[in-house]
């Protein structure tokens, strides 16, 4: 059986929970065990415990985000051991992306990432779509290890295979640029939205569970829109509506409204798709008089928390 540990940012810990509940059959047909560090019991020292479970594991899972880049234990500790024990060919390391963060200039940023392309779990309409493909890959990284392999019978490796195994002397600057096609940019739109609108859900969700004379309402009027809006006391205090507008139309891309209206009418602001041959952005039309983002090209996340700005700001005047 495959030995799995989790390295992951305690704020990233209901995602890892949600992705251990995705490793259930693999676990039941005794393919994987799984271990994290709240399996550590009481009275136990933390640091040894870790390190020996993370020394016996195949199977490194990098739950990357921001917070775990930030985490000077994750990152300088737990990361840079389990690249070394990957580099020998004792364990396999696997970077799972969970948030947009810059993760491909970090020391595991040349891995193959997971899900497909490393587009981030939080990036999915339906984030069970991304754990199953997460639980696919771990599978097929698992079936790469034979009984022989593993750590009780396995021999160590050689110098020159050690060599063999590690990543050679390389430019950080391998950007190339490339053609986007029509469907993968009218998918990051989509995409885009998407994340948007769960964003606002669950900004909405937490704005009211720390302000208790908070009230919120989130509707989706249908697939291209949505509305939000934000009470005080009862009192209507900030409102908003979010659609897609398209590609060819002056209101193209992601459009907002700072009133709750049919999608289509006046705006104020919008979101137009940018395409510099490397990546696909978003980038503001400029129009509110509180932005200076005009000459800023956004990522979704960046994109989605410069809507809720715009939203949240009548509340924090």
């Amino acid at each position: 059986m495959i030995s799995l540990f989790f390295s992951y940012s305690h704020r990233d810990e209901s995602l890892r929970n949600e992705l251990e509940t995705h490793l259930s059959v693999l676990k039941r047909q005794g393919v994987i065990q799984t271990w994290h560090d709240r399996r550590i019991t009481a009275g136990s020292e933390v640091d040894s415990s870790i390190s020996e479970n993370l020394e016996n594991a195949q199977i490194i899972l990098l739950l990357v985000s921001s917070y775990f880049l930030a985490s000077d234990y994750c990152y300088d500790i737990e990361m840079s051991r389990a690249m070394e024990k990957h580099q020998e060919g004792s364990a396999r390391v696997i970077p799972v992306i969970l948030h947009p963060c810059d993760w491909q200039n970090a020391p595991f940023g040349a891995l193959r990432a997971t899900p497909t392309d490393g587009k981030p779990v939080s990036m999915f309409a339906n984030q069970h779509e991304a754990f199953a493909i997460i639980a696919k890959d771990i599978r097929e990284a698992a079936a790469q290890f034979s009984p022989s392999s593993t750590r009780s019978t396995a021999r160590p490796p050689s110098a020159s295979e050690r060599s063999a195994a590690a990543p050679g002397i390389r430019s950080s600057n391998l950007r190339v640029k490339r053609d986007f096609s029509d469907h993968e940019q009218d998918q990051f739109l989509e995409d885009s939205f998407e994340y948007m609108a769960r964003y606002f859900e669950g900004s909405l969700v937490e704005l009211a569970q720390r302000n208790p004379h908070i009230q919120k309402r989130f509707r989706r009027i249908d697939a291209n829109s949505f509305t939000a809006a934000v009470y005080a006391d009862g009192r209507r205090a900030a409102q908003c509506t979010i659609w897609m507008g398209g590609r060819n139309a002056f209101s193209s891309g992601i459009v907002y409204s700072n009133q709750e209206n049919t999608p289509g009418g006046s705006f104020n602001e919008t979101l137009n798709l940018m395409d510099d041959g490397y990546i696909l952005s978003l980038k503001p039309l400029g129009m509110p008089l509180l932005s200076q983002r005009r000459e800023e090209s956004l990522s979704q996340q960046g994109a989605a928390e410069y809507y809720w700005s715009l939203f949240i700001e009548p509340l924090q005047r």
